[in-house]
């Protein structure tokens, strides 16, 4: 099973840009002597597809296109609510500056979010988020240790539970649910990226929730068309987190 976990990141890598454009370099590559044609073909493709996808323009479209879209929570929904349940995004255990681990700059995002939204409603919070299956060996700590200890040090609050070992979004949605219907808080704020919301909200349904999706981190339109439309590694580093969000949403 282990070994199957493993497999989705490593099979996202090679799929998703700019892995699969390397693929398509790569077999263009095989083809140059015999099908000089298919090859050029083939690296024309690439290289399109490669600037269309690194634009910051075609980010903002293909979310509108690909995934469905939520609105900003409500008052309303604040006062329906049971408990925030925040997703975890990550860690950079690499951070001299602190001397230790710290929350990469989605989780912390997050993390912000719900803490404000804890200040707004007084809501206890549950963190998701272990030790994803592309953790570095050098992790030694849970992602929810790391925004428990965050929160901590930055605002003072104390986050009430802490789930220390999901890998993934399933996995978070059925701890969550372990951890909190057995003290009936099973309408919750679900904390996560606009993009990532689509699937998130499916898996925490399926585990048994009534969600309240309470998006943040949203994709910028366009407003610069001289750079919007030029390609950026963060450009192609956010359409393979849609593409990724696409394609986990049609097999979930």
């Amino acid at each position: 099973m282990n070994e199957l976990g493993v497999l989705k990141p490593l099979l996202t890598m090679l799929v998703l840009p700019p892995g699969g454009l390397l693929l398509i370099l790569g077999l263009a590559f095989a083809l140059a002597r015999k099908h000089r044609r298919w090859a050029w073909s083939l690296v024309a493709t690439a290289s399109v597809l490669l600037w269309v996808l690194s634009c910051n323009a075609a980010d903002y479209w293909l979310n509108r296109w690909l995934l469905p879209s939520y609105p900003v929570v409500t008052a309303t929904d604040l006062r329906q609510a049971q408990a925030i349940v925040v997703l975890g995004g990550g860690v950079n255990n690499h951070a001299p500056e602190y001397g230790e681990p710290v929350l990469s700059s989605w989780s912390l995002a997050r993390l912000q979010y719900a803490l404000h939204l804890k200040r707004q409603t007084a809501l206890p919070i549950l963190f998701a988020g272990g030790k994803g299956w592309s953790a570095s060996a050098e992790q030694t700590s849970s992602e929810a240790e790391v925004a428990a200890a965050t929160s901590h040090r930055d605002t003072g609050i104390q986050i009430e539970w802490l789930d220390k070992s999901s890998r993934d979004t399933k996995e978070s949605a059925n701890k969550a649910f372990e951890i909190l219907a057995p003290l009936d808080k099973k309408k919750i704020l679900l904390v996560t990226n606009e993009w990532h919301m689509a699937r998130s909200v499916k898996q925490f349904e399926r585990a048994g929730f009534t969600v309240i999706p309470a998006p943040m981190g949203f994709i910028q339109p366009p407003q610069t068309p001289l750079f919007d439309y030029l390609p950026s590694a963060g450009g192609l580093g956010a359409t393979q987190q849609i593409l990724k969000e696409w394609l986990g949403l049609l097999l979930t």
